[in-house]
């Protein structure tokens, strides 16, 4: 029989096997825990693709903003944007589909505001026109069927000398000669016409009507003449072309360093301020292109030279 000292001392042996034995198992347990926590997960390296919400949520975020890059633009999407496709077009062209330019008329280039086979709308009113000259200084005009044109289509006068089908709305028509200008407040396409030609088409009283109006090309059976201004010289010199059918475009002139252009003045007279070129060859062009060569031209002042040039009817 154990004695009571005995059988305290088993029972606190008993109470550390106890303890012992749920320490090992705890142990175990956080073991265990550890070794799964360390080993790989098969099932994401499986399955890559899986992504996170958040990983989601970023691609949808850059390919929302991608479209304000045109480099993103064009890799998400595989076709660029209009604005970097044009872009690429450009810098790179294909070498079997290369964009031409589409060549203008020679017309377009060369007329300015007033381009042939085109109508234009405006009213026209009238004025005394007295001897027929004008800001174009053609000088005195025998047919007095002339017209002062509004200062946007007069264009630094290179409406000077233009013949124009005038109509009106009560179906008759008249066609005048430009000789000047028709400053504000006369509108784009407005015609002040010469009051001899303005009662073709109405009474002089209704003073003011509806027109269209577009150039034309007349038959004719004189040449062209040249003027020097006065005041021209060997050292300064302003030049004109008067009687031509067409409306002149330009005006060069011969130098020894070839031809050159001058510059057109609103009073119809195109200037050498340096006098290089002054009594030589003449190149009119008219707003068809048509190119006439003139020589034989003395720089004689306010003298109408004639010559034997005309452009073509068109």
């Amino acid at each position: 029989m154990n004695t009571p000292r005995q059988a305290a001392r088993q029972r606190r042996h008993r109470r550390r096997l106890m303890v012992g034995a749920t320490s090992a198992l705890i142990a175990a347990g956080v073991l265990a825990y550890l070794v799964m926590a360390l080993l790989p997960d098969r099932d994401a390296d499986a399955e890559p693709a899986a992504a996170t919400p958040l990983a989601s949520t970023r691609v949808k975020a850059t390919a929302a903003g991608a479209t304000a890059t045109p480099t993103v633009t064009a890799s998400r999407t595989g076709s660029p944007t209009p604005t970097v496709a044009a872009t690429t077009r450009s810098a790179r062209p294909s070498p079997t589909h290369t964009p031409r330019p589409q060549r203008k008329p020679t017309t377009t280039s060369q007329a300015g505001r007033l381009q042939p086979h085109t109508t234009y709308q405006g009213v026209a009113t009238a004025y005394e026109a007295g001897d027929g000259n004008g800001a174009c200084l053609f000088g005195p005009s025998p047919d007095l069927m002339i017209a002062a044109m509004n200062t946007t289509d007069y264009e630094t006068s290179k409406a000077c000398g233009a013949y124009v089908l005038v109509r009106a709305a009560n179906g008759r028509s008249i066609t005048v000669r430009i000789t000047n200008e028709c400053p504000l407040p006369c509108a784009p396409g407005q015609l002040d016409l010469s009051q001899q030609a303005f009662a073709k088409l109405a009474d002089l009283k209704v003073g003011r009507i509806p027109i269209s109006w577009s150039l034309v090309s007349p038959s004719t059976s004189g040449t062209i003449s040249m003027r020097y201004k006065t005041g021209s010289s060997p050292y300064w010199c302003a030049i004109q072309a008067i009687g031509h059918r067409n409306p002149v475009a330009r005006l060069d002139i011969h130098t020894t360093g070839g031809w050159r252009q001058l510059p057109r003045t609103g009073y119809n007279y195109f200037i050498s301020a340096d006098g290089r070129g002054c009594g030589s060859a003449v190149r009119l062009t008219d707003i068809y292109g048509e190119q006439l060569t003139i020589t034989g031209i003395a720089v004689r002042p306010d003298v109408v030279q004639p010559t034997q040039v005309q452009f073509a009817r068109h």
